[in-house]
């Protein structure tokens, strides 16, 4: 999916890439909603098929099956932009020194919780370790593949772990509040380790936009 021009026959950016991404996930939001809302609903198959829209399903019979499927399918595309080029490229990423921040910060998240275990408990710390976990992740997607064809994605991803790590730092300083979960020696290593993955992204997103403009022009 690499270089992805779409209908329009250009070469898809940033935003472009952002908003398909924001599509999956809007489906799968939208799915899961659903899901919970009429789980004990005997139709419960055929509701979700008609509200999602898979008319082709309406036909059917195995309800489980299809939908199942039908949802596998629309999340595979991006699953596979994320797996797929991490897998590829595993090697490129694990190098990058704004990875290995990011995975470093999520190991001294995990030894806090190690060393304070009620931390477990807290939904502010559940969120700072989710979401740091997370902004890794799409750190890892975003520099799996570096080539003219995948700048759009790349600054996509770049985004997106940017809004992760930005939840992580909202939740630190929620986390802060809470003296007896962490000490200020523990926040500030927290809170330097926090702000060099969100420096090194955005410098990063703005190292991929200046290329962009360079070979596009705009």
């Amino acid at each position: 999916m690499a270089g992805y021009e779409g209908e329009s026959g250009r070469m898809w950016d940033e935003y472009d890439w952002e908003r398909f991404l924001q599509q999956q996930d809007g489906k799968t939001e939208k799915y899961m909603q659903l899901l919970e809302r009429y789980l004990d609903d005997p139709q419960r198959d055929e509701i979700i098929a008609r509200e999602m829209g898979w008319t082709q399903l309406l036909d059917e019979q195995d309800w489980s099956a299809e939908v199942d499927a039908l949802l596998d399918e629309e999340a595979a595309e991006e699953k596979d932009l994320e797996m797929n080029e991490v897998a590829k490229l595993s090697e490129t990423f694990e190098e990058h020194s704004l990875y290995r921040a990011a995975f470093s910060l999520t190991i001294w998240i995990d030894q806090l919780f190690d060393q304070n275990p009620s931390l477990q408990n807290e939904p502010v710390a559940v969120k700072l370790a989710t979401h740091s976990a997370l902004a890794s992740a799409k750190l890892a997607a975003a520099l799996s593949g570096d080539n003219v064809d995948e700048i759009g994605m790349t600054i996509a991803y770049l985004k997106r772990a940017l809004k992760a790590i930005t939840i992580s730092m909202d939740a630190a300083a929620q986390l802060q509040k809470l003296s007896d979960l962490i000490t200020p020696a523990q926040h500030g290593v927290l809170q330097h380790r926090l702000f060099q993955v969100r420096d090194g992204i955005i410098t990063l997103m703005g190292d991929y936009r200046s290329e962009w403009r360079r070979r596009f022009g705009s």
